[in-house]
């Protein structure tokens, strides 16, 4: 009999990777969704081994007996389910008391090890974080600096976050955290998802400059692929895995998806033109590594998101020709090795 591992959130764009991973490898999935008819999830059922070891199930993330049902028997539970954006009246509360009832149901439940999909939103915000030091374990977001910026995302999943740990202390619960950057690559869900809507906007022309700013990316599958190695490792238990690839300023995202595809009208220049290119935060990658995970380079997970922009009709194929002739004004700069060989 297949080992049963529950998914919360299993339609979403990381969610919907990590049912195909568990599938590949034989377990017995549990999907979980606000219905468990929904027809955003049907591209779930598509995939090899659903037929005969997938279950969709209808999950009240504030409802814990709903919560306890679906995890009974379950071997671990992979929590991705989680409103984002930033009304606090819609997801603070969501978020914070949905995370708890996942913890004290997968105690109940008996659950060989919970791991939770965060957000590096949780390590990051905070004014006075040394910017030469790397985020690690200890590394938490100001909560009154979240409230202050209105990052009320990053304020709830911090707040979830740390009871989550409190919770899985008092119950002897066996959690790991996997905290995710800007995910890219391509969609199996049939709707936009934010991090995707993060380089739409360059490739519209909706943005006509970028933002003076730095993020951390990763790919989709190598996130996906992430939460199922820290459920399976003996000993992943107990601690927070930074799930990155690398750090880019949007100036070098928007030159590598100009690179890439030089026909959309990708921005060149900065809002802003005064302050120097602001450096992203330091991380380490090497605990995921250790455990077998090799990550993705960006050149690919870039061009498998748009590849699938195009395919779902969230982004018309553009003229070559037309806008090549505009970049061939610009300046030219050195090109970083690509990996189109690959793609």
């Amino acid at each position: 009999m297949a080992v049963a591992v529950c998914v919360t959130g299993a339609g979403g764009f990381i969610g919907s990777w990590i049912v195909k991973l568990l599938l590949a490898r034989g377990y017995a999935v549990r999907g979980t969704s606000r219905r468990a008819d929904d027809p955003k999830n049907a591209h779930l059922w598509a995939l090899d081994g659903a037929a005969e070891r997938l279950t969709m199930l209808q999950v009240d993330l504030l409802d814990r007996d709903s919560l306890r049902a679906a995890f009974a028997g379950c071997d671990g539970v992979i929590h991705t389910a989680s409103p984002m954006h930033d009304n606090p009246e819609e997801i603070i509360a969501p978020i914070i008391a949905g995370t708890r009832n996942v913890v004290e149901a997968a105690a109940d439940a008996g659950v060989r090890r919970l791991v939770i999909s965060s957000t590096i939103g949780t390590m990051y915000m905070n004014p006075r974080r040394d910017p030469d030091a790397h985020l690690d374990e200890w590394s938490w977001s100001d909560l009154d600096y979240c409230k202050n910026t209105k990052n009320w995302y990053c304020y709830a999943k911090t707040i979830a976050e740390q009871s989550a740990w409190a919770a899985a202390r008092a119950r002897g619960l066996d959690l790991a955290v996997v905290i995710p950057v800007v995910v890219l690559g391509e969609l199996m869900q049939p709707s936009m998802n934010t991090s995707t809507l993060h380089i739409l906007k360059y490739l519209t022309g909706k943005a006509k400059e970028y933002v003076n700013e730095s993020h951390a990316y990763v790919h989709v599958k190598d996130a996906a692929e992430a939460h199922v190695r820290v459920l399976e490792a003996p000993g992943a238990g107990g601690r927070r895995y930074v799930c990155a690839e690398r750090t880019l300023h949007r100036g070098e995202l928007c030159r590598i998806l100009a690179e890439l595809f030089p026909e959309y009208p990708i921005p060149t220049r900065c809002k802003d033109e005064v302050n120097p290119p602001k450096k992203g935060y330091k991380f380490t990658n090497q605990p995921l590594k250790d455990l077998g995970i090799r990550f993705t380079p960006v050149h690919e997970y870039l061009h498998e998101a748009v590849k699938s922009l195009q395919e779902k009709g969230f982004l018309p194929k553009a003229s070559v020709t037309k806008v090549t002739e505009r970049h061939s004004s610009l300046p030219q700069k050195p090109s970083s090795p690509m990996l189109i060989s690959k793609l």
